[in-house]
């Protein structure tokens, strides 16, 4: 049988032991729970403590200055600061899920620290009401909470991460509730959370859209708390009953008459099986069946529900006080036969080299895989490392003769155990249950030791665990450069990069930022160097001021979103002749800024060229400009913005100059901005916007059509336009107004130097025969002739000049061309024949 000092200290409730360890020995000094206000986290977080301003207490050489003073659970202090904070009387102070600490005060000025004591900026304010009328009582959760003023108003800041105070729905209340309650959020219907206040013989329910009234003749309820997942709520009345009942109040599920109805001073769940209540020096747990049990206690005590259990803090130690788990029970229970306790008890026979060990595996050799099973969890839920040792022992040793059980459990189990033993060390303070342990999470349980600067101990679990070791070395790495003003910064950064470099994933930006902000920037530089992704490297060198860095690394990178993050940095911060200087050299950032000013900043990337000598480039852009202007609708009819756009014109013709490379586009601007004044001044004179950006052949054949030939031979004498493309647009500009008396004129005044074609071609498109004819007898060319007589339907005369060109190719397409008119394929024919070509068919 297993020993009977562990049961020993059971107590018996109903038929569910309890127990009720100690865990710590605390070892603050001269702390006196009764003169302080105390805030201590679940999952076994850090302890708050500051001096009640709300009593009077004796000063024991001590400062008349509070002192908010942080502990662990074993009472080793972490961090203290003086309260200066202005806002009154300090009303209630809580830890949220991130251990944060938020203390509320009187004005409704909402005060965070970190568990360094540092204060969280910016502070909150739960608004103008409760500044008016003070905040009187506050009830904190998860992380929330809900403050009723002295008009009996309730604010609530639902998250403190996002700490937005609202106002919920007005009570009506005209005296103040004799209790209060909330349901967090993650247990409403509608996501929100709900206050319950005890008023009267009946509860309040109170939202942020409304109130109800809820639990008709229950009360007065003189105290109330919600369960851990929110279903079930306990309540003590006025005449001292003690009330489980469902959260939406449909029944009671138990009651029990206290022989007392004086309040307790705490009302707290144990767990999800018991409530545990309060008073002066006494503290007793009621549960569903029995009686319940009581423990006295000469000290003030402070009680902590958690999931499992309630952790009971006194002046001088913390306790567990928690439901005895039924692997531990079936174990260790007086007079126990289960399997489990003849599978512990064998170990010992066997450690004494009994024959008895023998004869307990022959009983529970059918039940050796529970028992192996049992021994493991129970080691488990156990503080005591000898004894947690002992029955894992049990559990290999049944395991030995238990082919069925997987070993993999006890090597899970001892892991466990020795992560949850390394955190409950007094130096650390974290007394976690196996399954609170298991609630939090490891990487959660990794998050905390490392905002506690427990570095060393968070990278071994990290390790022992096979987990991401970067966070945690991220974390060092960042206090390390906060804490160590005094090293230089090069001895410094060998010691940083000695642990960064454990992990490969490590961001050694993240580091150089935080370096920076510290003021340390010569270390930040450092730092970044060894940073191997550019979209991390390049911004934080922007952000230290190595602008010139910066841009070697994002050219490298070949990122071109980095390089324009670079160059419209250095655009800002810079000079424009220092951004030109930094890029001339760099192709890359050269030929990207170059793109994007051609088309946002023309301006500047002129200056940029002028820069460095690029004219030619200048004269390009100040073309490009005046073509720009051209499309403004005012530059015409005349406009006077002509005048600016061949000012540009002739400053790109003198850039053009001054470069040998460029004589073309020189004179091509020179000629340019020559026609376009010419052409300015003809619609002036014409008074019609048609001249301006045609070509010289249109304006000369505008200004015939127009009438004007003295301007349209003034245009062919300026761009010495050549005799033969003068008779050409001469010749179709008359045919297009029908001038054939003027045509006829043109074409007598000199032998044309084109031939008369131009005239022919001019008079058949405007379907003028007549006035074709008078010019086809005049073509040289007996082909020219024909194809011309054919053009205007004159057959007979068509096949007497081809026959004159004695072409049979000519002849036989003409007569495929004619070959609708009969007679004329007759022609055709009958030349054909007298001929006989050779190649006519």
């Amino acid at each position: 049988m297993a020993g009977v000092s562990i049961a020993a200290e059971w107590q018996l409730l109903g038929d569910k032991y309890y127990r009720k360890p100690e865990i710590y020995q605390l070892r603050w000094k001269n702390i006196d729970l009764a003169r302080n206000k105390v805030a201590c986290a679940p999952f076994g977080g850090p302890i708050a403590v500051i001096r009640d301003d709300s009593k009077i207490v004796q000063l024991y050489a001590e400062s008349a200055l509070r002192k908010l003073r942080i502990f662990n659970s074993s009472g080793r202090q972490i961090s203290e600061t003086v309260w200066r904070n202005p806002g009154g009387r300090l009303i209630g102070l809580s830890w949220t899920d991130e251990q944060v600490l938020v203390c509320v005060t009187q004005d409704g000025t909402v005060y965070r620290y970190d568990i360094h004591a540092k204060l969280i900026e910016p502070n909150v304010s739960l608004g103008h009401e409760c500044f008016e009328h003070s905040v009187v009582e506050c009830v904190f959760w998860g992380n929330g909470v809900v403050c009723i003023n002295e008009a009996f108003q309730l604010f609530c800041i639902p998250d403190f991460k996002n700490p937005r105070p609202c106002k919920l729905a007005e009570t009506a209340l005209e005296e103040f509730p004799l209790c209060m309650a909330v349901i967090e959020p993650q247990y409403t219907m509608s996501g929100n959370v709900e206050v319950l206040l005890g008023a009267g013989d009946h509860v309040l329910l109170v939202e942020e859209d409304g109130v109800q009234t809820v639990g008709d003749g229950l009360g007065p309820l003189q105290k109330m708390v919600v369960s851990h997942n929110g279903k079930l709520m306990a309540s003590f009345t006025h005449d001292g009953q003690l009330l489980v009942m469902p959260t939406d109040f449909s029944s009671i599920i138990f009651e029990y008459a206290c022989e007392s109805a004086l309040a307790p001073e705490q009302l707290v769940w144990c767990g999800m099986d018991s409530v545990l209540l309060y008073w002066d020096d006494v503290l007793m747990m009621v549960g569903p069946y029995g009686d319940p049990v009581s423990y006295l206690y000469d000290d003030p005590i402070i009680l902590i529900p958690e999931c499992d259990g309630a952790r009971i803090l006194s002046n001088s130690n913390m306790e567990f006080l928690q439901r005895v788990p039924s692997s531990t029970e079936s174990i260790f229970k007086i007079g126990s036969t289960e399997p489990a306790a003849l599978l512990y008890d064998a170990l010992d026979h066997f450690d004494r080299r009994s024959a008895k060990a023998d004869e307990n595996l022959r009983l529970i050799r059918s039940s050796l895989p529970e028992a192996v099973e049992a021994c493991v969890d129970a080691a488990g839920h156990e503080f005591d490392p000898l004894l947690q040792q002992t029955l894992l022992r049990a559990a290999s040793y049944g395991q030995a003769f238990c082919s069925q059980f997987q070993r993999e459990s006890i090597q899970e189990m001892s892991k466990t155990l020795r992560v949850l033993n390394a955190v409950r060390s007094p130096e650390t303070g974290i007394p976690l249950s196996i399954h609170q342990y298991k609630m939090l999470t490891p990487s959660v349980l990794i998050g905390r030791l490392v905002n506690a600067h427990q570095h060393l101990l968070a990278l071994k679990i990290s390790d022992y665990l096979g987990m991401n070791q970067e966070v945690v070395i991220m974390h060092w790495a960042c206090s390390k450069l906060t804490v160590s003003s005094a090293i230089p910064d090069a001895t410094l950064l060998e010691i940083v990069l000695d642990k960064l470099k454990l992990s490969r994933s490590i961001s050694y930006a993240a580091v150089a930022a935080h370096a920076d902000q510290i003021g340390r920037r010569k270390l930040a530089a450092m730092l970044v160097e060894h940073e191997p992704l550019s979209s991390k490297q390049v911004p934080l060198l922007l952000g230290i001021g190595e602008e010139d860095t910066a841009l070697t690394k994002a050219t490298e990178s070949g990122d071109t979103d980095l390089v324009y993050l670079v160059l419209f940095h250095i655009w800002n911060k810079r000079p424009p002749l220092e951004l030109f200087g930094m890029i001339q050299a760099r192709p890359l950032a050269r030929d990207l800024f170059v793109r994007y000013a051609r088309c946002y900043k023309h301006e500047f990337l002129k200056d940029f060229f002028l820069s460095t000598g690029q004219l030619h480039d200048v004269a390009f852009l100040l073309w490009k400009e005046s073509w720009e202007i051209a499309k403004n609708p005012m530059a015409s009819r005349g406009s006077p913005l002509h005048g600016p756009r061949i000012k540009l014109i002739e400053k790109a013709q003198n850039l053009f100059a001054e470069t040998k490379e460029h004589v073309f586009e020189s004179k091509a601007a020179e000629e340019h901005a020559k026609l376009l004044r010419m052409q300015h001044e003809l619609e002036v004179s014409t008074k019609q916007p048609i001249f301006v950006d045609s070509s010289i052949s249109d304006t000369i054949r505008t200004c015939i059509v127009l009438g004007n030939h003295r301007a349209a031979l003034k245009v062919k004498t300026e761009f010495k336009v050549s005799e033969k493309r003068w008779y050409w647009l001469k010749v179709f500009a008359l045919a297009t107004i029908r001038d054939w008396e003027a045509l006829e004129k043109f074409s007598k005044e000199k032998r044309p130097p084109t031939g008369f074609k131009p005239f022919v071609e001019a008079c058949i498109d405007n379907d003028e025969k007549s006035e074709a004819v008078k010019y086809i007898s005049k073509l040289a060319d007996p082909r020219d002739r024909a194809e011309s007589y054919a053009r205007i339907g004159m057959a007979k005369e068509a096949a007497e000049a081809a026959s004159q060109s004695k072409d049979g190719e000519l002849l036989e397409r003409l007569r495929n061309t004619l070959q609708q008119n009969t007679t004329a394929s007759s022609i055709f024919d009958t030349l054909r024949d007298r001929l006989s070509f050779p190649g006519v068919s």
